[in-house]
């Protein structure tokens, strides 16, 4: 057996981290939406399309990916995720209409962020315990939170001086460099790799007996009960993300509606870090239904949040729980269903989050477009997550 290294896990954490930095440009897209509706007259619900589509795509991909990512490791998958995910930002500088903006920036983008992100968080946590699954998937997945809160103002800042041709192929370029830099770094550990000892009583909260295949995971019901609270709790985060610049506008008449955006990511992070902390000790089914709670009761009233300071604090507390999720989701799957396929695992998991991708911002779109607002699509969001709460109780492990 080989001691463990925790100079090389953590090195490898925060190169997936920063892989994930870039890849979260899927978040900043509320800058782009806002773009595209006053420069080039798209209305709300084609703006939101080529997100939507590369949420779907990301998502579904992160399946073939990820059992990619088990057989032939991280290294080769990162890279050619970070090869097409930037490509496909530069062909959106050229697109002319909203069918091709799909092609480039929703198919292509989302097939490359779902295959570069398959490899990051499996990669990273099995250089550590099993007690510290919740932290370390916490840590990797935050840098998908946090980038907006670089990629807002400067896809401002882009879009104001070059326009939205020319921010497209800067981030694309950007993106292709840095992500194909970072993936020369990642590696699985090596055959008879031992961690660090664990917590025996964070041990307990979190670990498993036995590795599943995804096969046998289609068989069992804990699985759809997994995926089903996913699909329902991402909707009202994926909506507010795709919407938030908008709602800025609509709902107090703040045009800098990007600091939202940076708000919402802080935020984002910071749920993903201290929740995937927290549930490694107090659970994470107790983890779940604090977030589900805090959430449902924040969309029930975020009609009302008609001033600057109301936003802010809206946006805060909606980041704060739709990051947690990302750290939570992935720990769970470890915890019910095993390390070993945790690639494949958690790709069939994912996919709930796409049909969030999906339902989310299309619900936002098509409600403000006929109403004027968003209220609407508050309600609904609050209502599934109550619903995905109740689901909570009922979820047993495999």
């Amino acid at each position: 057996m080989k001691k463990s290294n925790n100079f090389a896990g953590w090195t490898i954490t925060y190169a997936a981290l920063g892989i994930n930095l870039f890849l979260g440009l899927l978040y900043a897209w509320g800058v782009f939406q806002k773009a595209l509706v006053n420069d080039w007259g798209w209305s709300n619900t084609t703006a939101s399309l080529p997100y939507t589509v590369s949420a779907a795509i990301f998502a579904f991909m992160m399946i073939f990916a990820g059992r990619a990512q088990d057989l032939f490791g991280p290294r080769i998958i990162v890279f050619i995720g970070g090869l097409i995910f930037g490509t496909g930002l530069i062909l959106s500088g050229f697109a002319t209409s909203p069918v091709v903006m799909i092609l480039t920036f929703g198919v292509m983008g989302g097939v490359g962020i779902g295959v570069g992100y398959s490899a990051t968080t499996p990669c990273a946590i099995k250089w550590f315990d099993p007690s510290r699954k919740g932290l370390i998937s916490g840590i990797v997945v935050s840098g998908v939170g946090l980038a907006p809160v670089y990629i807002a103002p400067l896809t401002a800042y882009l879009l104001n001086i070059y326009g939205i041709r020319e921010t497209f192929i800067i981030l694309g370029v950007s993106a292709i460099v840095v992500i194909s830099l970072l993936s020369l770094i990642l590696r699985n550990p090596p055959a008879g790799y031992v961690p660090a000892p664990a917590n025996k009583t964070m041990r307990q909260n979190t670990s498993t007996g036995q590795n599943y295949s995804w096969q046998e995971i289609l068989r069992k019901r804990s699985f759809y009960f997994l995926w089903t609270i996913y699909l329902l709790a991402a909707t009202a985060g994926l909506m507010l993300i795709a919407h938030i610049a908008s709602i800025a506008q609509t709902q107090a008449g703040w045009k800098a509606g990007f600091v939202l955006v940076v708000i919402l990511a802080v935020f984002n992070a910071l749920g993903r870090v201290s929740m995937g902390f927290l549930s490694d000790r107090i659970g994470r089914k107790v983890s779940l239904l604090v977030v589900f709670m805090l959430q449902a009761v924040n969309m029930f009233i975020f009609t009302y949040y008609n001033s600057i300071p109301l936003l802010i604090t809206g946006a805060a507390i909606a980041g704060l729980s739709y990051g947690s999720l990302f750290a939570l989701f992935p720990a769970a799957t470890a915890d019910y269903f095993g390390m070993k396929n945790l690639g494949v695992n958690y790709g069939l998991v994912f996919t709930g989050w796409g049909i969030a991708g999906v339902i989310g911002p299309i619900l936002g779109g098509l409600v403000v477009d006929q109403t004027g607002t968003y209220t609407i699509s508050y309600l609904v969001s609050a209502v599934l997550l109550i619903i995905g709460s109740i689901m909570v109780f009922f979820m047993k492990r495999a």
